[in-house]
């Protein structure tokens, strides 16, 4: 101001931008509920390596399937896990499932600011009714907290066969969701606890961190799933798929673990549980899902400054300058179909959405096209005949 310049020259004064940057949050912090040998209990813990659940949690234990899905999650690209363990005294399933109100269980995850996939190993081993109560609260958990539920079939109900998996989806079809998934077969491994002995697992704990990885290597909207997703840490698969089993399981939207000479085990799969041909949902594929979650996460906490400001046009045009900036660097990662920022996103957020009569609601619409995966490479041959 003027009053302050204390002599001729050119002054330097920092103004507000005004602009509000949005960071993307974190796209593969991975939840696993369970027993374990130590620990507290319903008490949510932060780990960041496996030495770090080590320390927290007590290590492999032979009656924690989730402790060898949390070594496998870091063996496979994982780097942030939130670990519950539960009491188990009225029984493992009882622990698992916990109570809404007092924030145990299942819902101890309500003390996690963020997570991205929550895997509950122990359903494998439950009897099938107690895992299918438990994977009927887990869905809903994940579908309120913007994460993708990967479910674990019981042994009791869907044995390592391609009968028993198929018949065991058959009669579990209200699990179909955009915010689940499915991995078939198990995965077996060199059990350290029992001189190596050969020990199947669960398979979320794998795809959790084959998940990370991909994310940390390509970004989220990539499939994880192809040639370059392969499984680390485990000696072979409960099931060899040949191809044509695979071609039944893909369009129940059952993602398949195969064995590929040269490749050795890797994702081959990358539907949603809703994802099935019959019903062609338009959250078909995991990538596209897990995009729009990371979208409106990352919009959602970005604008959280925009509360009890005047909700009039240039608030409006504040908002749709950050949002679509943000939306402008994914489009420049790759992450959306499309060769021109107007083919590939838009962001309205003006008189159209928020007429007078929502004076306290501030609207933001938000559209993108996404990238899909190519499940399908045909390669057409032709004979030519000679001299053409």
């Amino acid at each position: 101001m003027p009053s302050q310049n204390k002599y001729p020259g050119v002054y330097v004064e920092e103004v507000p931008s005004g602009a509000y940057p949005i960071a993307g949050v974190p796209t593969a912090i991975a939840a696993f509920v369970d027993v374990f040998a130590s620990g507290p209990v319903n008490a949510p813990v932060t780990v960041s390596s496996f030495t770090d659940f080590e320390q927290q949690f007590g290590g492999l234990n032979a009656a924690s399937e989730a402790s060898y899905a949390v070594q496998q999650f870091f063996a496979n690209g994982g780097t942030q896990a939130a670990v519950v363990r539960v009491d188990d005294a009225e029984g493992l399933a009882k622990g698992i499932l916990g109570d809404e109100t007092a924030k145990t269980g299942l819902y101890a995850l309500a003390g996690v600011d963020l997570f991205n996939i929550l895997c509950v190993p122990a359903t494998m081993k439950l009897p099938e009714a107690d895992a299918g109560a438990v994977a009927a609260a887990a869905g809903p958990l994940c579908s309120a907290r913007k994460a993708m539920y990967l479910v674990d079939p019981p042994l009791d109900g869907a044995p390592d066969s391609m009968a028993g998996i198929t018949q065991w989806l058959g009669k579990n079809a209200s699990l179909r969701s955009a915010d689940a998934a499915l991995y078939f077969p198990r995965t077996v491994m060199a059990d350290p606890l029992a001189n190596g002995e050969p020990r199947t697992i669960a398979a979320s704990g794998s795809v959790a961190g084959v998940w990370a990885r991909t994310d940390a290597a390509r970004g989220v909207w990539k499939a994880p799933a192809g040639q370059e997703a392969t499984i680390a840490g485990i000696e072979d698969l409960a099931v060899r798929l040949s191809d044509a089993e695979n071609g039944i399981l893909n369009p129940l939207a059952v993602n398949s673990l195969r064995e590929f000479p040269g490749a050795g085990p890797v994702v081959w799969g990358a539907r949603t549980l809703a994802g099935d041909d019959a019903t062609g949902g338009e959250w078909r594929y995991v990538s596209v899902r897990r995009l729009m979650f990371f979208i409106a996460e990352s919009v959602c906490r970005g604008t959280t400054w925009a509360g009890f400001l005047p909700n009039s046009g240039p608030l409006w045009a504040q908002i749709r300058v950050n949002v679509g900036a943000f939306l402008h660097a994914l489009f420049l990662q790759g992450a959306f179909a499309g060769p021109t920022p107007k083919q590939a996103y838009f962001v309205r957020c003006d008189e159209t959405i928020n007429p007078p009569s929502e004076e306290g609601t501030v609207a933001i619409e938000i559209g993108f096209a996404p990238l899909k995966p190519a499940e399908f490479v045909i390669v057409q041959i032709r004979q030519l005949a000679a001299g053409t």
